[in-house]
């Protein structure tokens, strides 16, 4: 009975909050986009899924013909979980409605890093709730490979609305790859997803998301992450291809002492893409630490760049850096760092650089042999170089090499 009365609870704060604004980013018609889709067959091999659409999933970094190096696989396609196993033991991978069914204590989970009423997205996924993913690491469990997931939309004007559980238990390790991506012919579309992370004592997750959207797909991520005890997050984000607008604002909260929390993102706007994208991370725990590393470019778009550090513990450490290069005479980059200290013995620290390619870098590598073009993509690579401690070999290479690829079609 306990448990039905706050479901009723969460759903009337959701009602009340449908037409809530957002508080940062564009607003959003709603009405604009469908909520029905075909359903979509489930594969019991993702080798089966259609060419078409494996291209595309490929482009986020998803295996699909030979999955030997991923712990677990989950693909949604529009409102269909088409695919969803594992091949490590200590790790679960469930469409997070059948996760439901299959644990009561998951709703002591649910929207408990994320509130369900914080605006009108996060509504939306609780009313109309289209799926998502459930991913666990069991105590004391070390994930070899990482686990892949892909949220994609292939049909036209669909408003996809998702809500993720991330859990790594005590002592363990998680790393997930994640991409997001639309058909080529799904010209608009909007993207509601929620995502919850939680990693208990001694736990480390490493998450990163690569988005290929499409230039008319608007996408609202909700994210939330408490650590405990010693805990380590990093969460890395690409977005390098057109999308019509973008918001994310994650917060982490660092609830228990030594706790880790780093956040890196490669942004870049082409014209016509609207990108808000921050980060935030509440050092609430004594010797608890931050680091917020953006690398942002614009050939025409407008990028917000947001990093928001707030320390309340003793022997708390943070940094934010945020760099953008502008490369054309429409884009707009606009850094909004921000710290906040409550208590003494604290150490924070920020700093923040926008402008143009230096002409005299371009002319010293055209001394060199290099036309114009050749020395301006040069100097973007290394600019979009960002080095994240803490990645496996494997999965450094293979962030790498995402980069790379959406670096060929940038230049």
């Amino acid at each position: 009975m306990s448990k039905i009365v706050r479901s009723n609870k969460r759903r009337e704060l959701a009602e009340k909050a449908l037409d809530k604004k957002p508080s940062l980013g564009e607003d959003i018609d709603l009405s604009r986009y469908s909520s029905t889709a075909e359903e979509h067959a489930y594969q019991e091999k993702p080798s089966e899924l259609p060419a078409q659409d494996k291209a595309q999933l490929m482009k986020v970094g998803l295996m699909l013909d030979d999955a030997s190096q991923r712990s677990g696989t989950f693909v949604q396609i529009d409102r269909s979980v088409v695919h969803s196993s594992t091949s490590q033991e200590g790790v679960e991978v469930l469409a997070v409605t059948q996760a439901l069914e299959k644990y009561d204590w998951l709703q002591d989970y649910w929207w408990h890093a994320v509130s369900v009423d914080q605006d009108k997205f996060t509504a939306q996924a609780e009313i109309d709730l289209q799926n998502g993913y459930f991913i666990r690491a069991l105590p004391g469990a070390k994930v070899v490979y990482p686990v892949q997931a892909c949220l994609y939309i292939a049909h036209k004007n669909l408003a996809q609305k998702v809500h993720n559980i991330i859990i790594a238990e005590e002592g363990s390790e998680l790393h997930i790859i994640t991409g997001c991506a639309a058909h080529p012919m799904s010209a608009s579309g909007l993207h509601i997803g929620v995502s919850e992370f939680y990693i208990k004592r001694g736990a480390k997750v490493t998450f990163t998301m690569i988005h290929n959207w499409a230039p008319e797909i608007e996408v609202r991520p909700r994210s939330g992450a408490i650590l405990e005890e010693g805990a380590v997050f990093l969460s890395n984000y690409v977005s390098m291809k057109p999308i019509r607008s973008l918001q994310m604002y994650p917060v982490a909260r660092c609830i228990g002492e030594g706790a880790i929390v780093r956040f890196n993102s490669i942004l870049v706007a082409p014209p016509g893409s609207h990108l808000d994208v921050g980060s935030r991370v509440l050092l609430n725990a004594k010797g608890s630490r931050a680091e917020i590393v953006s690398r942002t470019i614009t050939t025409g778009g407008t990028i917000v760049a947001r990093g928001h550090i707030a320390g309340s513990a003793p022997e708390v450490k943070g940094h934010l850096e945020c760099r953008g290069l502008i490369l054309s005479e429409r884009g707009t980059i606009h850094a909004i760092p921000e710290l906040k200290g409550e208590v003494a013995g604290i150490d924070l620290s920020h700093e923040a650089a926008v402008g143009k390619i230096a002409e005299e870098e371009v002319e010293y590598l055209m001394s060199r042999g290099l036309g114009r073009d050749e020395a301006t993509a040069m100097i973007v690579r290394g600019f979009l170089r960002v080095d994240i401690e803490g990645l496996p070999p494997e999965l450094a290479e293979e962030l790498k090499s995402a980069v790379e690829v959406s670096e060929k079609e940038l230049f």
